[in-house]
């Protein structure tokens, strides 16, 4: 669920009534916060705190106390002298044994190791940009990321955010994790925010529910993991699905061994690949060993195989369009329709309102533009025009991918970063998304899932590998998706 600043309050203040008391929740919001941290950098390292004069402050103290326990180097920023700080804040330094006072970064010469920094200025509280020394930290803080490579941690919301609305003031801190407390506020997932939020991380807090809010959701491993189930020990391949993939053409044959290679990896049990005749041997000899590749006269040849999902469009070329618009109306069994399949259903997208089976479309924002003119409006709301005007499941690829479906609610993705925009990885996430349907989970559970999966694989590929964001490629994001199917069942995030 996501709710407003006035219903987060609301919902805390029902808690206390009924006997939780804000130094629980703050230990509580501290923990996960530390959690949260250490999921990306299981190494000691340090930790600079800017400390507002609220419990925004007091949640940035306990987890930087927790974190000082196992080995972190903390030093402080406080955005206030001690004797304004809130007493509940207060109370919390005291929990530091060797934390440094910065009256000012610049005292600091070099960082014994990677630089982690955490805003806790401002909650949801924040009603207009922050101001005076808040603003210096502000601007200290996204001096400090982009200089000295500081990874910035906001706790609740990115100080200078607007809770509600989404707006984006002017000073704001730019996050690379966002850690809400208790549920996402409404402004965290609008398409202005999304710069500033980065990774978004929710921490449950005991005693908070709430008696409205929106419906939309942000994914997390608690919420995914259910649909990871774990396979019986007498299960067998043909238990994981028939994946039938039509990709690759002369000159693109990449996109096709990438979804390909992905389907093998996100459990598919039989993947064959069909590849038109003048590709068929350049994949035959270059594709993985366990995938099936077929040469075909016509793509539409698929539809008389016994699949159970088919992934259509990575690599094809727009020479096979009327075939493509064949096989996504007439096929019964599910189908992801990617790439140059999205481009062949642009011309006459009145197809899609009597397809003949499940359709999940995954375009990213240029190929939707092409589906349905943007027109000024939200990804939100453009997502879900769309879906509710025709009977398919859409995955609409972005910084925040968003899953839509007409009568369930919007699905945010909460997983990935930046170094996911580069070339083939959305064949890799067409590849997942099908041995996910071809192992009988719906269009939507496949679509939520497969975001989820590709997005941690390319984050431990950074932060528990050796790829950085510049030098991750789509087959990185393809061999960490192991690590990223473990890391959801344990409910990392």
């Amino acid at each position: 669920m996501i709710v407003t600043a006035a219903e987060m309050k609301d919902a805390e203040e029902r808690a206390f009534h009924d006997g939780i008391t804000a130094t629980e929740l703050m230990k509580v919001a501290g923990k996960g916060v530390a959690h949260s941290i250490q999921q990306f950098f299981p190494e000691p390292s340090v930790l600079i705190v800017f400390c507002g004069k609220g419990k925004n402050g007091g949640d940035a103290l306990i987890a930087a106390s927790l974190l000082e326990q196992v080995g972190w180097k903390v030093f402080l920023r406080l955005a206030a002298p001690t004797e304004e700080l809130s007493e509940l804040t207060k109370s919390q330094l005291g929990r530091l044994k060797n934390a440094r006072m910065l009256e000012n970064v610049k005292t600091l010469q070099s960082f014994p190791g990677r630089l982690i920094l955490l805003d806790g200025l401002f909650g949801i509280g924040l009603s207009g940009p922050p101001r005076g020394v808040s603003a210096e930290m502000t601007r200290e803080m996204n001096e400090l990321r982009r200089e000295c490579g500081g990874f910035t941690v906001a706790v609740d919301l990115p100080s200078g955010l607007d809770a509600i609305s989404g707006e984006v003031f002017d000073p704001c801190v730019r996050a690379d994790l966002t850690v809400t407390l208790g549920a996402v506020k409404s402004g965290l997932v609008t398409d202005a925010a999304t710069d500033v939020v980065g990774r978004l991380v929710t921490v449950p807090l005991p005693g908070i529910s709430f008696t409205e809010g929106d419906e939309a959701c942000v994914t997390s491993a608690q919420m995914l993991r259910k649909f990871l189930s774990v396979r019986d020990f007498d299960s067998y391949k043909g238990t994981y699905g028939r994946i039938g993939i039509l990709a690759g053409s002369k000159g693109y044959l990449g996109a096709a061994r990438l979804s390909s290679a992905a389907a093998v990896r996100a459990g598919g049990g039989l993947v064959t690949l069909y590849a038109p005749k003048n590709s068929y041997e350049l994949l035959a000899s270059t594709c993985i060993p366990e995938v099936m590749v077929h040469p075909v006269n016509s793509l539409v040849e698929s539809l008389a195989d016994h699949n159970d999902v088919l992934a259509l469009g990575p690599g094809l070329g727009r020479k096979h369009d009327q075939e493509l618009r064949e096989i996504v109306k007439k096929s019964r069994i599910p189908c992801v329709v990617d790439a140059d399949a999205l481009n062949a259903v642009s011309t006459d997208v009145s197809m899609l309102s009597t397809c003949a089976g499940e359709r999940l479309l995954t375009p990213h924002p240029g190929e939707m533009e092409r589906l349905s003119p943007k027109s000024g409006r939200s990804r939100r709301v453009w997502a879900r025009d769309f879906v509710e005007r025709y009977p398919v499941t859409l995955l609409l690829k972005g910084s925040r991918t968003i899953v839509a479906q007409a009568k369930s609610p919007i699905v945010f993705n909460n997983t990935g970063n930046p170094g996911m925009g580069s070339g083939g990885m959305g064949d890799v996430l067409t590849g997942v998304c099908a041995a996910l349907m071809g192992g009988g989970h719906s269009a939507r559970v496949a679509g939520m899932l497969g975001a989820w999966l590709c997005g941690r694989a390319a984050e431990i590929a950074i932060f528990k590998g050796c790829d950085s964001q510049e030098s991750l490629a789509a087959t990185s994001v393809i061999m960490n998706l192991g690590l990223s199917a473990r890391s959801l069942r344990a409910g990392d995030f």
